[in-house]
């Protein structure tokens, strides 16, 4: 129904018919490149809105716009409308080579150059180079219609160098444009400039604003590993509430997901009672009919656990998690907890531990005369207290030796598991 509700408003805005007949609709090719736009801007704030149909929609509409745009007359931007939709368009996933086409041939001054140059050498790949000069011309755009477009161009641009204005121009666009995709994409990069700096405060505040909008979008799961980091990486900060205030809006399925999420990196990285609230978390959260259990629960509340005097058990149980509920990097992350568990429980090796009453430092050459004279008086080196050092000395090597090699291997199935 969704799907088939999009596609008719789509056409109607389309084909200009918003209440005209068939018979009076106007083609493509004859329709203002501005209410092109509009059909557009409306295709894509539905997908970010959770309509995953209109996806095949917008590349259709890109295209036609792309058409309209080049084989448009000069007249047909004598109306400053149409500008902006050739540079919104620009600005909205469309082909940068279109905007390079329309401003070579503008003879008659309708592109601003200053603007036009900017996002070319920015959609060029230049946007250190235009920072600066994007920066200077906000004021003057940011109540005209590309602005919330500019903002979030300019707040690319300033990114590398000054994060603090990033976020500023990411505020503007948000706030300029509530509920399309321009704000999708504000909040979502707000929140990754903020988990990225430590900005918890603000981090939490983007998040709270994008789970409560944005869940059903297409890059939901960049937002959720965006908050996983800041929520593992400023635990403490970070309070179990504010976790559970921002997931609260979620339904059971994505909920579970994120929690797993944040369980397994917070195993991962040591913090453990994170690690058991999450799990235990998405354990209470009802599973849907027919599944009894999900082994990603299992395993990172085993790995929380593991340096509990339970680790016996939890071996075990972990050792009893059946491979087709995990997936490859979990089951390699399982391998790791299990030589980590295996290791705690192996008993030492008794000869490891022999002590040796030797009255010289092992490792020491044959006595010279000077020495035994140095030395008179004192007990005589017994050569076999000699040589049982020296064994033992090389067994704490070989122990050592192995104890490194372990946790490299260690180290290397970590880093196969994230």
């Amino acid at each position: 129904m969704r799907r088939t509700h999009t596609l008719r408003l789509l056409a109607a805005t389309l084909f200009g018919l918003a209440g005209a007949t068939m018979a009076q609709a106007q083609a493509p090719e004859d329709l203002a490149p501005y209410k092109m736009l509009r059909s557009l801007q409306f295709v894509q704030d539905s997908v970010v809105g959770g309509d995953h149909a209109a996806a095949e929609m917008q590349k259709f509409m890109l295209a036609s716009l792309d058409r309209r745009l080049r084989t448009a007359g000069s007249d047909v931007f004598e109306d400053p409308r149409n500008v902006d939709a050739a540079l919104i368009y620009a600005m909205s996933g469309g082909n940068p080579a279109t905007l390079e086409f329309l401003v070579g041939k503008d003879v008659e001054g309708y592109f601003d150059n200053r603007v036009a140059d900017a996002l070319r050498k920015y959609l060029g790949g230049k946007a250190a180079l235009v920072a600066k000069p994007l920066a200077e011309m906000m004021p003057e755009y940011r109540d005209s219609r590309i602005g919330p477009y500019l903002a979030l161009v300019s707040a690319s641009a300033a990114l590398p160098g000054d994060p603090k204005a990033a976020l500023g121009f990411y505020d503007f666009a948000r706030l300029a444009a509530p509920g399309t995709n321009v704000e999708e994409a504000a909040l979502r990069r707000s929140l990754a400039i903020a988990a990225g700096s430590g900005m918890v405060e603000a981090g939490l505040g983007y998040a709270n604003r994008y789970a409560r909008r944005f869940l059903h979008s297409p890059y939901a799961s960049q937002f959720a590993d965006l908050f996983v980091m800041l929520a593992v990486d400023n635990y403490g900060e970070v309070a179990d509430a504010d976790i559970e205030g921002i997931l609260a809006s979620m339904d059971n399925d994505r909920k579970r997901e994120t929690y797993l999420r944040i369980a397994r990196k917070a195993a991962i990285v040591g913090k453990s009672e994170l690690a058991r609230m999450a799990s235990a978390r998405a354990e209470e959260i009802p599973l849907a009919p027919g599944l009894k259990s999900i082994g990603e629960v299992d395993l990172y509340s085993g790995l929380a656990n593991l340096a509990s005097p339970e680790v016996g058990r939890i071996v075990n149980d972990l050792v009893g998690i059946s491979d087709e509920k995990l997936s490859q990097r979990d089951q390699a992350l399982r391998a790791a907890a299990k030589f980590v568990g295996d290791e705690v429980l192996r008993k030492p090796d008794p000869n490891s531990l022999a002590q040796v009453d030797a009255a010289t430092t092992p490792g020491e050459g044959p006595a010279t005369a000077d020495s035994q004279t140095a030395h008179a008086g004192q007990p005589k080196v017994d050569e076999k207290s000699v040589a049982q050092a020296e064994d033992a000395n090389a067994g704490i090597d070989e122990f050592v030796s192995k104890g490194r090699s372990k946790l490299a291997q260690i180290d290397s199935l970590l880093q196969e598991g994230k």
